[in-house]
């Protein structure tokens, strides 16, 4: 009996510092966050829906909107998928859309990437038509087939090898919500980095020490 209560109170013990760490802690410590200046503001009510789209589709399961640092690895600065991203970035999001896997590119930045609506459409009807070695699933479902295009509608514009026998592809109400969204994903505006910098002091004593090196020639690459 005295050893299933030390069991209990040793999880119970993991369970309370498990979440100080991951749930208290940063919530005091980002507590005083807000968003950049020049960031944009909330989503519009279209972009908010596309949002959801984009949860309900499971395109988080697939991409991430985080960028990492260059301290941690270059890659992604690279690539051109932008600046590292910072709390503040997130002010507006909720629940975040972080992601934790890379099948497709990071979409932090996509909408400054691919401004193009007639890009995206395209590429949510049949990623292959406008990235040729593409993984990512066909939408269809979010466009319909017409004979004739009024002016409130939005035709994609697609190669002609994907284009229907008869009749346009127009998007759907969801499928411009969806795009309204990736264009909103711009984090292009500048923000306070939280690269911690090396003190002076040591700074000066690390040059101090290379210069000996090279001074007796221990230091010089081979």
């Amino acid at each position: 009996m005295t050893k299933a209560i030390a069991i209990a109170a040793g999880a119970g013990m993991i369970l309370v510092y498990a979440g100080l760490m991951l749930l208290v802690v940063p919530s005091i410590q980002l507590s005083g966050a807000k968003p950049p200046a020049e960031a944009q503001t909330q989503h519009s009510a279209e972009e908010i829906r596309g949002r959801e789209l984009y949860v309900s589709l499971g395109c988080v399961y697939c991409h991430s909107q985080q960028p990492r640092d260059p301290a941690q690895t270059p890659a992604d600065r690279e690539r051109g998928w932008g600046r590292p991203s910072v709390p503040e970035d997130y002010t507006y999001d909720g629940p975040h859309l972080l992601g934790t896997m890379r099948t497709g590119p990071d979409l932090f930045n996509i909408g400054a990437r691919q401004p193009s609506v007639d890009w995206h459409l395209a590429h949510l009807y049949n990623p292959r038509a406008v990235v040729s070695w593409s993984t990512m699933p066909s939408y269809p479902f979010l466009f319909r087939e017409t004979d004739i295009v009024l002016d409130e509608m939005q035709e994609v514009h697609l190669p002609e090898e994907f284009l229907p026998s008869e009749g346009h592809i127009v998007a759907t109400d969801d499928a411009m919500a969806l795009v309204k969204y990736m264009l909103s994903l711009d984090h292009t505006y500048p923000v306070e980095k939280l690269t911690a910098e090396e003190p002076e002091e040591e700074a000066d004593e690390a040059e101090t020490e290379t210069s000996s090196l090279d001074a007796t020639g221990e230091g010089s690459a081979s």
